[in-house]
Formats: structure tokens, C-alpha cells, sequence
């Protein structure tokens, strides 16, 4: 079954202004719109190439951010660096597994899975995929809201460093693993923003000649 976008009508929308305009309206203008005159394109110029880049950057950042330490602590006894997963252990061997299961969820798995699930929609666009095209769009829009989430070990850092420091016999720091860490998280949001999900639909759309400014 063949599925009607607005590729295939010719119609596409400015994003500055909003107006709906027809391509063959504006063949006239260079592809402007005729109301704001800012250039008109169908899909997000270069989607794909800098989605790639900005992922390929944050599957290498992943490694350091969970290798290298995420927060230093020291007192007049003693000091240790913890690594993201290091924390964790150390979580639920208090007790806390609560705490433990959120910040490994938040921290460990759910960086691990944007960036698979990304990864996974920009394969499925580059060689056409036509199946399950809905459920593909589903997962773009959930790891779109639960993006921020991952940043959980960079605020508790940071309330760690506010509150402690402000005692006298305790000192917390940031790890280079919590620069890392926040690139993760920066870099797939700003995958996923550049990525533009109406290309999964474009492999189930009739053929339609596409018209981009000279």
C-alpha cells in the first residue's frame, strides 16, 4: 500500500513562517517562500551525514565516560574516585538498590540505547527499509523524550560538589569521566535533532522528483 505524504502531493511547509505552499507555485522563486523568502526544502539538507557524525562521536565518548572516573571524593581519611558503574556497586552494597537500578538504568542503559536505536534508524532510512515504519517513528519520539534523562549523573555530581564542598572536612570533585559523560548525552540529542524522521516514510511514498534550490 502505497502511503500519501506530503512529498508525494508536492506540498511542503516553510519553517520560518510556516506557510503551506505548493512546489509547483514557486518553481518562479528558486524554491523561496513566496511569503518570507527563506529557501524551501522537502527533508533537512545533510540529515543523515551529521545524525552520523554526531553519534559516531558519542559511541566514542561512551567509552571514557564509563571507564574514567565520574566524581572524586576526599575527606581527612581517606579519598577514591568512582567510575559510573563503580558508583553503582557501591549503591547497592549499601542498600540503596533502588538508587542503583535508576542510576544504572539512566546512566548506563539508556545512553547505550539511544544510541543503538539511532544507529538502528539511520541503517533502516540509508537501505530504504519498508516495513514496520510506524513502530520505527514510535521509537524516534521516545528516545526524543527520555533524552534528558540520561543526564541524572551529571546533576547529582553537581549537587554533590554544591553540598559537600560547603563542609569543611569533605571535598568532592568532577571526574574527566563527567565531561565525557555529559558529551554522550549532549551529542545523541543533538543527533537525534538533526535526524529527520519523516525520511523513514519516504520508502513506502511513490516516487516523487524532489526539488531543492540550485
Amino acid at each position: 500500500m502505497s502511503i500519501v505524504t506530503a512529498r508525494t502531493l508536492r506540498i511542503v511547509g516553510c519553517t520560518h513562517c510556516g506557510k503551506v505552499c505548493r512546489m509547483d507555485d514557486v518553481m518562479g522563486t528558486d524554491g523561496h517562500c513566496p511569503r518570507c523568502g527563506a529557501t524551501l526544502h522537502r527533508r533537512r539538507p545533510h540529515s543523515l551525514m551529521m545524525s552520523w557524525a554526531l553519534l559516531v562521536a558519542a559511541a566514542v565518548l561512551y567509552i571514557p565516560a564509563n571507564l574514567l572516573p565520574i566524581m572524586k571524593t576526599s575527606t581527612f581519611f581517606d579519598g577514591r574516585s568512582d567510575t559510573i558503574l563503580s558508583g553503582v556497586v557501591v549503591l547497592w552494597q549499601e542498600g540503596a538498590w533502588d538508587l542503583a537500578v535508576i542510576v544504572f538504568v539512566a546512566s548506563v542503559m539508556v545512553p547505550l540505547l539511544k544510541i543503538g536505536v539511532l544507529a538502528g534508524l539511520l541503517l533502516s532510512v540509508q537501505l530504504g527499509a519498508r516495513g514496520r515504519q510506524m513502530e520505527r517513528a514510535r521509537l524516534f519520539r521516545m528516545i526524543e523524550r527520555i533524552g534528558h534523562w540520561s543526564m541524572l549523573d551529571i546533576f547529582v555530581v553537581a549537587l554533590l560538589v554544591a553540598l559537600v564542598n560547603f563542609q569543611s572536612y569533605a571535598q568532592v570533585q568532577a571526574g574527566p569521566g563527567a565531561a565525557a559523560f555529559g558529551g554522550v548525552v549532549i551529542l545523541t540529542m543533538l543527533s537525534a535533532m538533526c535526524f529527520d524522521p519523516r525520511l523513514i516514510w519516504d520508502a513506502g511514498a511513490p516516487d516523487a522528483r524532489e526539488m531543492e534550490p540550485s
